[in-house]
């Protein structure tokens, strides 16, 4: 009984509850209460009961139908738009390049003065500016549409950038040498986004109930716009740093367990973490690097 009680707390607090009851309360100010009133009290105890099931059946499999979407949609809100969208996309990343570029400049201009004779409101745009260049991708050709894809994208690049190990070909890899302590810590932060884009999308499909009522169309839109910059962003800055933690903290690991040569210097990490990649990726054959002994692993 208790389990079957925090299964019914979590279907009624989900956003699939609140999309199927305001659906039903829109439906009802639009054609009034009391038809659907009356032919609920007219039913047995039996009938009611199983009205009350299939509404429960009907929101946990809506629920778990969207839940597969979360990816989808989060690629999305990155603005992986394929081809169709091909000049809205190359448009958006130009003007958001050329918005880093307008940041650096003036990052640049305030860098160059002596940080003692900045005024206060300088180092705070400093500060701001230094935290959104650093979850901003360097390259125009990796800039993406949206501000959640620039700032994912940039943690995945910087992996590379620093060290020579590329995300998409390392992080299978890597994850199976992380502490379930790490590993907890970046479900969670995952678990988080997932959950926010879920909402944001619950948000969106409010709009399907507009035929009753035509303010819901800028009521969702506002509504799924605040989701996105209040819950999306920061959870999926969250994410970012930890997984750019993961990498300064544990990559080590993946040196040695593929028997690796580790890198004694910054300068020779990068051209170890480049064929590394490389050899994660495609394969080798070449006679170098050398396997470090099993007994040195």
């Amino acid at each position: 009984s208790g389990k079957l009680a925090e299964r019914w707390t979590a279907t009624v607090l989900a956003p699939a509850f609140a999309f199927w009851l305001g659906g039903l309360a829109l439906r009802a100010t639009k054609l009034g209460w009391q038809d659907p009133v009356d032919f609920f009290k007219s039913l047995t105890n039996d009938a009611q009961l199983g009205i009350l099931i299939a509404g429960l059946l009907l929101i946990t499999i809506s629920g778990t139908v969207i839940q597969r979407f979360d990816l989808a949609t989060l690629r999305f809100l990155q603005g992986y738009w394929g081809l169709t969208l091909k000049p809205l996309t190359n448009r958006l990343k130009q003007l958001a390049y050329q918005s880093t570029l307008k940041q650096r400049n003036q990052f640049q201009k305030l860098t160059q003065l002596p940080i003692h004779s900045l005024k206060p409101e300088q180092r705070n745009t400093l500060l701001q500016l230094d935290w959104q260049l650093a979850h901003r991708p360097a390259q125009p050709h990796l800039t993406m549409p949206t501000r959640l894809g620039n700032l994912l994208r940039a943690a995945e690049q910087k992996s590379y950038d620093r060290y020579g190990l590329d995300t998409l070909v390392c992080w299978p890899r890597l994850w199976l040498q992380l502490p379930d302590s790490a590993k907890k810590a970046l479900e969670t932060a995952r678990d988080n986004l997932n959950t926010n884009v879920r909402i944001w999308l619950w948000c969106m499909l409010f709009i399907l109930w507009s035929f009753w009522n035509l303010w819901i169309i800028p009521i969702a839109l506002i509504a799924a716009a605040f989701v996105y910059y209040q819950w999306i962003l920061p959870a999926a800055a969250l994410y970012a740093d930890l997984l750019e933690a993961t990498f300064d903290l544990y990559r080590i690991e993946l040196y040695k367990a593929l028997r690796w040569p580790l890198p004694q210097s910054p300068a020779e990490e990068k051209s170890l973490g480049l064929q590394l990649t490389a050899y994660l990726w495609r394969g080798s054959d070449d006679p170098h690097p050398q396997f470090l002994p099993i007994d040195d692993k």
